[in-house]
């Protein structure tokens, strides 16, 4: 997985267009004419509000002058005066406010869009990109960059642009009124500052991109180390993970400080930049008042301009920082969205044709890296409603061979067909829809026994819940729970013992009733009596289905169609049960440790009891 921009990517004005480019589909959605005519009317009412912004102070002035000037009509002037005044002020914030209304549901269509798409997207990833990931960083990212979006359409669209909008109008008012040296004045305070502002603030964004690499760690450790709970624990190693924890947060820590320092020194800028214009401004209308050229009026009319025009810019170096920000957030989600998946669909594939799921792996070469081959020319045929055993030590690809199956990779070599179609021509939704597996590792959501049951096929009724539950022999003991299958199994499941997550992955790819069953060790956490009930049930459930069983314990696998021994990627024995102990080879041997083994468990349990040799165990040669 590449790094992510806004950790490891200084941003340029460039790459700053390039991600509003790409927000802006969200903004005018194709085919969405309702949300496309609430964008017009939210800029035109934007408009409607600068222009009656700035007509505010116009009212006052005149109400200043005539107060000031001895006229019979001085009780009644100002009052209409103000009255406009009072009611222009109201028309503005009332266009604002209208303003935010009408575009509320556009923004907050864009943000769920993005961040759909951004789920959805991770999703259709391969197994290579989510094996490689950071969680924490993942989460944090699709969660800043749909914060940013909202703050940049709120900060952005309807701050930033209003007020350069306002600015020119105000320069252009000041320019007609009293002269060009005004509105020159005016625009070179704002263009100091607002130059003052950018180059500091851009300067400032490495502090700011370290907070968010320190707070990415921080994450990451937190959520990594409350997943792996029972290994701290196992290991006694909370001071170690809290000494982790707190390095990450000591990086933040500093970066944090070296932010707020920096930032007194970009507010003591400003602040100087806007005292001197202001002071400038206001020295020129006294004198033009000494001069009477202008009125008390035309004096209060350029301080109300300034302040207006200032006291939002107080908060310009605060928002440009933020919208930086809230660009490299966003960047950092929308390279999610780009980022592309090993395995994809060819544009022309169409769905799988079930003919009673024959499986044929074909000269298969796979390698995870350039430096680990896994798979050597493999080939095999698990027959419509057979059932094929896949056994052999660590390691050596059998669990691989499911994720083949299931096309999470793409083999390097050779082809994998299901009823005689490539699995490569075929949708992946249609080939999964096919195939159900019973993993090693079950990991449960942290939801309901029936919710992690009925997972397997969403529109499964209750009735059929139960009955999966049944057949995986883990009804009974759902029922004595307090909650029965409303019981909360927590985090991945750590509530229920391995093998009652066993049971219920069972029952959950029971329920989905796929043509195509792989079981990958898939009693490797059950007691021995609890075993044979699985293999019993398991027994029944893949009647008339194809199977594919994957396995360490070779008492699990005796009544195999075929069982194949694979070593070092390659097929080195096959047969059935019966036959593979004849030949004295790899198989024969695993069979014999194994026997040995389950005897001495027992004499550790049965005292002076002893168990019935197998007729075809053999000594140990070496």
């Amino acid at each position: 997985m590449r790094p992510l921009p806004s950790e490891h990517h200084k941003l340029d004005p460039k790459r700053d267009l390039k991600t509003i480019r790409a927000l802006v589909p969200y903004l005018w959605p194709e085919g969405a004419l309702g949300l496309r005519f609430r964008v017009i009317t939210a800029l035109l009412l934007l408009l409607l509000a600068k222009v009656t912004n700035v007509t505010v102070p116009l009212f006052y002035k005149s109400a200043v002058d005539q107060l000031t000037e001895p006229k019979d009509a001085v009780l009644v002037v100002p009052v209409v005066l103000l009255i406009a005044y009072g009611v222009t002020r109201v028309l503005s914030q009332a266009f604002g406010d209208l303003r935010d209304a009408v575009f509320s549901r556009v923004a907050q269509r864009a943000i769920r869009e993005a961040g759909l798409k951004s789920f959805r997207h991770l999703h259709n990833l391969s197994l290579r990109f989510h094996l490689n990931r950071k969680t924490g960083g993942i989460t944090r990212a699709i969660e800043r960059g749909s914060k940013g979006i909202e703050f940049l359409l709120r900060f952005m669209l309807f701050n930033i642009i209003p007020t350069l909008l306002e600015i020119f109008l105000v320069c252009a008012i000041l320019w007609h009124l009293y002269g060009f040296l005004f509105g020159l004045v005016t625009l070179m305070t704002l263009i100091f500052y607002i130059l003052w502002t950018a180059t500091i603030t851009e300067w400032r964004l490495k502090y700011r991109r370290a907070m968010n690499d320190t707070d990415n760690q921080a994450n990451t450790y937190a959520i990594d180390s409350l997943l792996n709970f029972e290994t701290v624990k196992y290991f006694n190693n909370e001071d170690h993970e809290t000494h982790r924890f707190d390095t990450a947060l000591k990086l933040y820590e500093d970066a944090a400080i070296r932010n707020d320092s920096s930032l007194a020194f970009l507010n003591i800028g400003q602040g100087l930049i806007i005292s001197s214009g202001v002071t400038i401004m206001m020295i020129m209308a006294a004198h033009g008042v000494v001069r009477n050229t202008m009125t008390i009026g035309d004096f209060v009319l350029v301080n109300t301009y300034l302040i207006q025009l200032f006291l939002p810019l107080n908060f310009f170096g605060f928002v440009y920082r933020e919208i930086k920000r809230s660009l490299a957030d966003m960047e950092s989600m929308f390279s999610l969205i780009k980022e592309k998946a090993d395995v994809e669909d060819i544009p022309d594939a169409r769905d799988l044709v079930l003919d009673g799921g024959e499986v044929r792996f074909e000269n298969v070469v796979f390698q995870y890296d350039k430096e680990r081959l896994i798979l050597k020319g493999l080939s095999l045929i698990v027959p419509s409603g057979g059932n094929i055993a896949i056994v052999g030590p660590s390691g050596e690809g059998k669990s691989t061979m499911s994720r083949l199956l299931f096309r999470f990779y793409d083999v390097t070599r050779g082809t994998i067909s299901i009823d005689g179609q490539n699995i490569k021509n075929v949708t992946q939704t249609s080939l999964r829809s096919a195939v159900g597996i019973v993993p090693q590792d079950t990991v449960l959501f942290n939801d309901s026994i029936y919710y992690n049951i009925i997972y397997g096929q969403p529109n499964a009724s209750p009735a059929e819940v139960e009955n999966a539950a049944r057949l995986a022999k883990i009804h009974n003991f759902i029922m004595t729970l307090p909650d029965g299958y409303q019981s909360i199994v927590g985090e991945r499941g750590l509530k229920l013992s391995g093998g009652e997550r066993q049971r219920v992955a069972i029952a959950r790819t029971v329920l989905k009733d796929p043509a195509i069953l792989i079981f990958d060790e898939a009693t490797s956490a059950l007691d021995s009596e609890t075993e044979q009930e699985i293999i019993s049930a398991l027994k029944n459930i893949s009647k008339n289905r194809t199977t594919i069983t994957i396995a360490h314990r070779l008492s699990t696998v005796i009544d195999a169609d075929e069982i194949i021994v694979l070593d070092k990627g390659i097929i080195t024995e096959r047969g059935r049960h019966v036959s593979l102990l004849k030949m004295n080879g790899r198989y024969a041997d695993m069979w014999y440790l194994q026997q040995q083994a389950a005897r001495a468990r027992k004499s550790l349990t049965d005292s002076g009891e002893t168990e019935i040799e197998s007729p075809f165990t053999k000594p140990i040669t070496t």
